[in-house]
């Protein structure tokens, strides 16, 4: 067989059954072989960005590796934004991209690109093929750097000769020697049992706990909420960790970081016991590292260990699979019957629910224009019991959709959260759906992320994927706009959309069903009809222009430096740079 079956039937070997891509010159012999075999689906899309998205909204629903294949030269460019997106929010993908025959590399030939140069640095490894012989060792090598330790990105770069060369010595999985990347664990008794001893001694604790989690798998997040339930300590998640704890538990106190809960922000600021599970210390999470946490014992637990003091000094850290770590953790714990006495933290639930008394997600509904906390908050009530998928393009919208839609099980929210790659939302709902064919996916978007891959409509019109789009639209770059009110002096530079499409209009041109809202009246009744239909959807909401996400903890503020509204911002509070001024 040629090099290009050889990739197909490894792949397959892998357990895939789905690839994204587009196909080009380098590539054409995998695509010759892909059109003799039944074994796995192809989906074309329209874009290459939008293959990598779709990969990650596979991934990151289905707990599988995402595959994509693309062409050379500015195919493989296309890609570099999706992979750097993979990279940032740990998902598994492995790319494919052709490459131009090995004698001529080097030569500045047509669609010519130094594919695994401009990519090292937003991929967890990344292959140049240059011998059929090598090219089965390297695919199933690749997958389990892709899966093992923190999941990222792969790319293989597969020159056309190599792809065209015959080899007939094809192994087969079961017979080339298992790759097995185990990293770096510190699961010594001594550990877990100065973590038990400071939990028990903790006053103000708190669980903060991240997308590492969902990367453990479902088993981690039931035994998590076990642990914490147990505890009864509070628990607040990062943007990429909703979902691994349920937002219904009474344990909850909401989303952490740059548009969290004012709860949850204080309690961190406040706290003495830090318990950070799956989560890096990010810089939406800390704000300003001088004041973060001042006063708590912090106890990091995850797969990487370069994530280790790399922010953030921690007192104890405890590196390996989280679920392993989380299920020793609670094993040694339900057998200290002191636990039954945990009445030491009635006074911090206490401070805590005085804080919600703010109810820093309040708003004021009215009539028109609809606001845009009102119409997530009536989307999610209208299909929590669906068993709902939501992806997001990046921006407003996305705070939004994380603070109102309720996450309740992991797998279930897919968004941008290291990169805030805009055009994240609409690709990632198609692998998405393509994933959980009788699930609702929902694409909470905002209209300047949909408009920069809103070409995949022709992806899902071609598939005939039930995807429904539900665009809040301000008209704004609405992050922006907000940043320039309240930052820049109200100097609105360049973040109006002064020409959008008839978004209704455009959907029919695709074959998509298209709905409208402008007044909250309409909001149920538009949402159930987008609800019913089983078909491709696009719903446009139109919503206050001038709305603001709130809370929010201006960049380099702490978390006790949080705004709640308007209110608390004035031109003495932050200035140019977006710090506040103490």
């Amino acid at each position: 067989m040629n090099g290009a079956k050889i990739v197909l039937k490894t792949l397959v070997d892998q357990g895939v059954d789905i690839i994204f891509g587009y196909p080009g010159g380098a590539t054409l012999p995998i695509y010759d072989e892909l059109f003799k075999q039944n074994k796995l689906k192809h989906i074309l899309v329209r874009h290459e960005q939008g293959a990598v998205h779709a990969a990650e909204g596979y991934a990151r629903s289905s707990g599988k590796v995402g595959v994509v294949c693309v062409t050379s030269g500015p195919g493989a460019t296309n890609c570099v934004t999706g992979l750097a997106d993979a990279y940032m929010d740990s998902i598994p993908i492995i790319c494919l991209t052709g490459q131009v025959p090995t004698k001529l590399i080097g030569n500045d030939a047509f669609q010519e690109a130094d594919t695994t140069g401009i990519t090292r640095p937003v991929t967890k490894h990344n292959y140049l093929v240059k011998n059929v012989k090598d090219l089965e060792k390297i695919i199933h090598e690749a997958f389990a750097v892709a899966k093992s330790g923190r999941p990222g990105p792969v790319l293989i770069d597969l020159p056309k000769d190599v792809l065209n060369e015959e080899y007939n010595k094809y192994k087969g999985k079961s017979k080339i020697k298992e790759i097995n990347f185990k990293p770096t664990t510190n699961l010594d008794a001594g550990l877990t049992k100065k973590v038990i001893q400071l939990i028990l001694k903790a006053k103000k604790p708190i669980f903060y706990c991240g997308g590492g989690v969902i990367n453990s798998g479902v088993e981690a997040s039931k035994i998590l909420t076990k642990l914490i339930n147990k505890t009864k300590f509070p628990c607040t998640n990062t943007l990429m960790g909703l979902g691994c704890f349920p937002a219904i538990d009474k344990q909850f106190i909401g989303m952490l970081g740059m548009h969290g809960t004012y709860e949850a922000n204080l309690a961190m600021h406040d706290s003495d016991l830090i318990i950070a599970v799956g989560a890096r210390f990010d810089d939406r999470v800390t704000g300003n590292l001088s004041k973060f946490s001042p006063y708590a014992k912090k106890i990091h637990i995850d797969i990487d260990p370069s994530s280790i003091n790399k922010n953030v000094k921690v007192d104890i850290a405890l590196i390996g699979d989280v679920k392993k770590i989380i299920n020793s953790i609670y094993i040694e714990l339900i057998k200290k019957k002191s636990l039954l006495k945990f009445n030491n933290i009635e006074k911090w639930w206490n401070q805590i629910n005085t804080w919600k008394k703010k109810n820093c997600l309040g708003y004021k509904k009215i009539n028109y224009p609809i606001k845009p906390q009102y119409a997530i908050q009536r989307l999610y009530e209208l299909t929590k019991d669906k068993d709902c998928f939501i992806t997001t393009g990046v921006g407003q919208h996305q705070m939004w959709a994380a603070q109102y839609y309720k996450f309740n099980k992991p797998n279930r929210w897919m968004t941008s959260g290291g990169l805030g790659t805009m055009g994240y939302g609409l690709p990632a709902a198609i692998g998405a759906q393509i994933a959980n064919p009788n699930k609702l996916v929902v694409d909470v978007d905002g209209e300047a992320s949909f408009l920069m891959t809103m070409q995949e409509l022709s992806t899902i019109c071609q598939y005939k994927l039930p995807v429904k789009i539900f665009i809040v639209n301000n008209r704004w770059m609405g992050m922006v706009r907000q940043w320039q009110e309240l930052i820049h002096g109200g100097r609105y530079s360049e973040s109006y959309t002064e020409s959008l499409p008839d978004f209704v209009k455009l959907a029919e041109s695709f074959g998509i069903i298209g709905l409208k809202a402008e007044r909250s009246t309409e909001v149920d009744k538009v949402i159930k009809e987008m609800i019913k239909i089983k078909k491709p959807v696009l719903l446009d909401m139109v919503v206050d222009q001038k709305e603001n996400c709130f809370p929010m903890i201006p960049s380099g503020a702490a978390h006790n430096e949080i705004l709640l509204g308007p209110e608390d911002q004035t031109d003495e509070t932050i200035n140019e740079e977006g710090m506040v001024l103490v």
